[in-house]
């Protein structure tokens, strides 16, 4: 689906549905470099069961066009202007991996009257970036893209499901990289998505102003995000609860399963709770 914000094409992948501005509305946002076809699993199932979806492209990231935001703030106002250019009366939850994830956060210490819950993937605050990876992500982002993929998949393949046999994610991870990459060749898409998480300061401040449950779901094998840091910025929130997965940084693909019984039984009690 396509929406217009401020004159640009805003695109969300809709779960293969009909989008229903009726239904409770769930939000994936994606991490750096990426674009909504990271969650394939998880909409697909939330759009066949009840939910309305919107998978977004940021600005910049394949095909939601414009310049790509250039600070966490600012992506979590676009998120929610998308959300409410859709039509949006339900509740809305806000899920969010990696970069997406400080996302989720800014949108429910915004927005507090919309969002009614997050949840947070391979998350940390903060969520620094070494100068190593920022400077290959500028000036060599070929190799900052193959390190990323070596770092964020803890193995060398994984079950069915999704993906299916014969899928190699790192392959896939890579590809979909170079694709964002290459839609905007005059601008480092994933040097302005580090710069924007390594930036982003207001992590505690949002943090004890989300007044919404919030999930928290790391990966033991997590070499990106510390499950450890996720743990604190849990510790302040009111209402937080933590899944561990088995899994690196790119856990929708990885352990894709166990993610959306996460997502799908903290979706179920947010919507019955209201």
């Amino acid at each position: 689906m396509k929406l217009d914000l401020s004159g640009n094409p805003a695109y969300a992948y809709t779960g293969g549905k009909p989008f229903d501005a009726a239904l409770p509305c769930a939000v994936f946002v994606h991490g750096a470099q990426n674009d909504h076809s990271v969650w394939a699993l998880q909409t697909r199932w939330f759009a066949n069961h009840g939910f309305s979806v919107l998978a977004v492209d940021l600005p910049g990231h394949n095909r939601s066009e414009g310049a790509p935001l250039d600070t966490v703030e600012a992506m979590a106002d676009w998120v929610m202007a998308l959300v409410a250019a859709a039509g949006v009366t339900a509740p809305v939850l806000v899920f969010g991996h990696s970069m997406g994830s400080l996302i989720a956060l800014e949108c429910a210490a915004r927005h507090p009257a919309a969002v009614r819950g997050i949840g947070l993937l391979a998350t940390a605050y903060p969520m620094k970036v070494s100068d190593a990876l920022l400077d290959a992500a500028l000036h060599r982002e070929p190799e900052a893209i193959a390190m990323v993929n070596q770092w964020s998949i803890s193995s060398l393949a994984s079950k069915p499901s999704s993906p299916g046999p014969g899928a190699w994610m790192h392959g896939g991870s890579q590809r979909l990289m170079e694709r964002v990459a290459a839609r905007n060749p005059d601008v480092r898409v994933f040097h302005n998505d580090f710069s924007a998480c390594n930036g982003y300061a207001h992590g505690e401040e949002a943090a004890a102003a989300v007044t919404c449950p919030a999930l928290f779901v790391v990966g033991s094998k997590d070499m990106m995000t510390s499950p450890k840091a996720a743990q604190a910025l849990a510790g302040k929130m009111r209402q937080a609860s933590i899944v561990t997965v088995p899994s690196g940084h790119a856990m929708m693909g990885e352990k894709p399963d166990e993610v959306l019984d996460a997502l799908a039984a903290f979706a179920r009690k947010v919507v019955a709770a209201r």
